[in-house]
This record gives C-alpha cells, sequence and structure tokens, in this order.
C-alpha cells in the first residue's frame, strides 16, 4: 500500500510492500510527521522554534524532542567543523537536521508496528527498509540539477537512507556558516547514501556548503557514500558509491 500527504512543506511519501497493512499504521506516522510540523516549522507562529527565536522559550525548557535536536545539532557543527550550524546571524532554524531525523522517527514508528518492507520519502530525502514486493531492493534515482526531470544514476538500496543537498529545486536555503558570502555555486547536488537518512541528511547538508572538498569530507566518513555533481556537469563520487548503483 501507498499514501502520499503534504507535510513539512513537502509532499511525503509512504509505502509499505506488506501483503495486509491497517490504515492505522499510516495514520501513526503521519500523526507523528504532523506533530514535529507543529513543533519545528520556522513558519508557524506557535511553533518552539518561533518561540525560542521571540525569547518567548527558554531552550532548556522545551520539549524532550527539541532538546534532542539541539544535541544533535551542536554535534554535527562539532562533526563538521562549523560548516553545518543552524544559528544564522541569531536566528534559529533547524530545519537542515530536523528532515532527516523526522523522516528516520517516522520509520522507527512503522518498525514498531511490525512494518519490515517499506520505505519513506519526504522531498527526495528517503529511509527504505527490507524490499519491495518482488523482493528486490527499492529503486532510487537521483536527479539531474540542471534536468530535473532526468535521473543521472539508478540506485538499488535496502536497510539505508539517502539524502541530496542542492539550490536547484528550492532555491537558496543552504548558506556556509563559515563564509556567508559564498555563493555555493561550484556544486549543484551532492547526494549521500548512509546507514540512515538521519545520518545521510546532515552530512550532505554540511558537505555541500563546503563546496568541492565536499566529497573528499563525506569520504573520510564511515558507512558513509556520496555522489557530488559539480556546476561543470562533472561527476565524482566515493570509493564505494559504485556498489549501490543498480544493474
Amino acid at each position: 500500500m501507498k499514501q502520499m500527504r503534504l507535510l513539512m512543506g513537502m509532499p511525503i511519501t509512504i509505502e509499505i510492500a506488506e501483503d495486509s497493512v491497517s490504515p492505522d499504521v499510516f495514520e501513526a506516522a503521519y500523526a507523528y510527521l504532523h506533530t514535529v510540523d507543529e513543533t519545528f516549522s520556522p513558519f508557524k507562529e506557535t511553533s518552539e522554534v518561533s518561540r525560542i527565536n521571540r525569547g518567548e522559550l527558554d531552550p532548556a525548557r522545551a520539549s524532550e524532542d527539541m532538546r534532542v535536536i539541539l544535541t544533535l545539532a551542536e554535534q554535527t557543527r562539532q562533526q563538521t567543523d562549523g560548516y553545518f550550524d543552524v544559528m544564522r546571524a541569531g536566528v534559529f532554524n533547524p530545519s537542515g537536521i530536523v528532515k532527516g531525523w523526522a523522516i528516520w522517527q517516522a520509520a522507527q514508528v512503522l518498525r514498531h508496528r511490525g512494518c519490515r518492507n517499506f520505505y519513506v520519502d519526504a522531498g527526495g530525502d528517503i529511509q527504505a527498509y527490507g524490499h519491495k514486493p518482488d523482493g528486490t531492493p527499492w529503486l532510487v534515482g537521483i536527479c539531474n540539477p540542471f534536468e530535473p526531470d532526468r535521473i543521472v544514476k539508478r540506485l538499488a538500496l535496502t536497510d539505508c537512507g539517502i539524502a541530496t543537498s542542492g539550490l536547484y529545486q528550492r532555491g537558496r536555503h543552504i548558506y556556509n556558516p563559515r563564509d556567508f558570502e559564498d555563493q555555493l555555486d561550484q556544486v549543484a547536488s551532492m547526494t549521500v547514501i548512509g546507514p540512515n537518512v538521519y545520518e545521510a541528511d546532515r552530512f550532505a547538508t554540511a558537505a555541500f556548503a563546503m563546496g568541492p572538498k565536499g566529497i573528499s569530507f563525506i569520504e573520510s566518513l564511515d558507512g558513509l557514500e556520496g555522489y557530488s555533481i559539480s556546476h561543470d556537469r562533472r561527476a565524482t563520487m566515493t570509493s564505494g558509491f559504485a556498489q549501490r548503483v543498480a544493474a
């Protein structure tokens, strides 16, 4: 069974390849994602993010999920040598880390309800488990950033996450925290495969902000593989990426 709903400002698709799936399973996952949106959206006046930015909520007194995100954001900032930062000019916006984390958590909701073969896709960032109904891995395409309707690589994935960062679809929503004047115009897209979508998403964002050296950063991380496309249309991949490409 497959469902798609608009949440968190993007289409979120869940497909479960099981013989019998209760609608309640989908409801539980989407209800969780709705709660995440209400808590973390910087565009909702009542969200905790907005209240923190207005000085109405002390982060130390925020919800448990918010405190988890704050801890993860600081860990990521340190792990990326400052190329990932949820603060910009005094404004707190954790969207760059919340998305992958939320997909991962929604997938755990499904797993706790007995699902073993499924994927959760939020705006192209995906957590996949198990296999398709025919027993083969899930197939995921990497879009051509210059012609988004075309696929440049098709990957066979199971029990992992994948995320792509770039400016070609959403415009300038990623920045270099170490140089706000950096136009990030040397890399068109950065795709990262990780043990889960949370790891893939946060490091894809940081690697994109690093520019051409981002793919080397991904290469240095255990358990992650990457595929970078430059603005002059040249592709660079990590040493183990080819093993993920579908035959």
